[in-house]
């Protein structure tokens, strides 16, 4: 029963072709589709391609011999069969052509959907351990209020959701992107490279978001010799900002290739998932929340092929939310209350503004100038009752510079290239 495997057990390198856990024709259209795409395929690159043990490659290739299918080209008589570089006959080119019109997937053979679900399951039943101190060091770097670590280190060990709202410029996205980081650097996913349901198949696999750690030898010390259709990659990492449709959260059939691409959340699983400038999407707030009214409170999803079957897949990340908006405006309390915790990142006040100011000072070396700064606050703040932005320190200063630059003379900081600064950034 795949609900009672243990991880182990589950990626535990496949034997025979039974034990791959899917249908056979998928496999052999793989093989089509490689020998009509390279022509002379050895047997090595079958399994470089495949991630399946030469055994059930060459199980395979034997009976597509005795089918007249393929044929041997090439053979180094001291490897034996293990040696031998294939290609197609006329009737396998056939075939191939015909593999081609169903799918021009060529990849890792996919994974189950029960066993993807089951490891994903085991890998996400508890949530990762993270300490005061690996909070306090992901935004080591941010000048942030002395306990803010305290209101996003409890949502991160949590594991389910977090809501930053709060001005505009004042890091909301830094701090999501400091935590992607701190989740990734946790113990590493095992997540397949595809995934197969109906006959169809799902790429999972997505190099700008999977970051792979090496195997070597196809085997680690505390697994042995694994199912190589499974990665082990770091906790994946996805952002989205107003470019985010309702198309991107479903399984998008190609009509091309005639294959899936996993929807963006099935590509977050066992990692976080940011929705950055939340309520500025091509989807409505609303319309959001009704898609995942159901993954948030039971943790499952439920995607619909183009045949009508619908596939159950576990909901397991760390969900950020970022607006600046009003939360109140956005949503409504149904779905404020399946946010576990909601955290407001304020604006400095001119303490922290100061330190801010200080910090990207040494950054780009420009020397403080206390005088100077002075009549930044008094007179572009104080005066003209403009809110302090975390953001305006670098903005600011990277427009002194620029300033500098063109004048061709030493970086510096005075109150005419503030006043000239401010005039060119502020919109009044």
């Amino acid at each position: 029963m795949v609900g009672e495997m243990s991880l182990k057990e589950l990626l535990a390198e496949p034997q025979d072709l039974d034990s791959l856990h899917i249908p056979q024709s998928i496999v052999i259209e793989l093989i089509f589709r490689i020998l009509f795409n390279e022509g002379n395929v050895s047997l090595s690159r079958f399994a470089e391609v495949l991630k399946i043990p030469n055994r059930i490659i060459d199980g395979l290739l034997l009976w597509m011999q005795k089918e007249h299918l393929v044929e041997v080209s090439k053979a180094n008589s001291e490897l034996g069969r293990l040696g031998y570089v294939y290609t197609l006959t006329d009737a396998g080119s056939a075939r191939a052509r015909d593999a081609f019109d169903r799918s021009s997937y060529i990849g890792p053979v996919p994974v189950s959907i029960p066993h993807y679900n089951r490891g994903i399951e085991l890998q996400t039943l508890r949530h990762q351990k993270i300490s005061t101190n690996q909070v306090r060091e992901s935004i080591r770097n941010l000048i942030l209020p002395d306990d803010f670590h305290r209101r996003i280190g409890p949502a991160v060990n949590s594991g389910k959701s977090l809501f930053l709202y709060g001005p505009p410029g004042n890091g909301k996205t830094t701090i999501a992107q400091a935590i992607g980081k701190l989740i990734s650097g946790t113990d590493p996913i095992w997540i397949p490279y595809a995934i197969s349901a109906g006959g169809q198949i799902i790429q999972i696999h997505d190099r700008l978001i999977h970051r792979a750690i090496p195997i070597e030898g196809g085997r680690t010390s505390d697994m042995g010799r694994v199912d190589l259709r499974w990665g082990l990659f770091r906790r994946p990492s996805v952002m989205v900002g107003g470019e985010l449709k309702m198309e991107s959260l479903d399984l998008r059939f190609d009509p091309q290739s005639k294959f899936y691409e996993a929807p963006l959340q099935l590509k977050a699983n066992g990692g976080m998932f940011l929705i950055d400038d939340f309520g500025r999407q091509q989807i409505r707030p609303a319309d959001l929340l009704n898609r995942w009214i159901v993954p948030l409170e039971n943790d499952i999803d439920f995607l619909r092929l183009n045949t009508g079957q619908t596939i159950v897949v576990p909901f397991r990340m760390f969900l950020v939310f970022s607006t600046n908006l009003d939360p109140l405006s956005l949503v409504d309390d149904a779905f404020l209350r399946r946010i576990q915790m909601k955290v407001e990142v304020g604006s400095p006040d001119e303490k922290l503004f100061y330190q801010i100011f200080i910090q990207i000072s040494k950054q780009i070396s420009i020397p403080f100038d206390r005088e100077a700064f002075m009549y930044l606050v008094q007179r572009w703040y104080i005066q003209s009752g403009r809110v302090m932005q975390s953001v305006h320190p670098r903005d600011i200063l990277r427009s002194v510079q620029a300033i500098c630059e063109y004048d061709n003379i030493p970086l510096r900081l005075t109150p005419e290239l503030i006043d000239e600064a401010c005039r060119i950034y502020f919109v009044t």
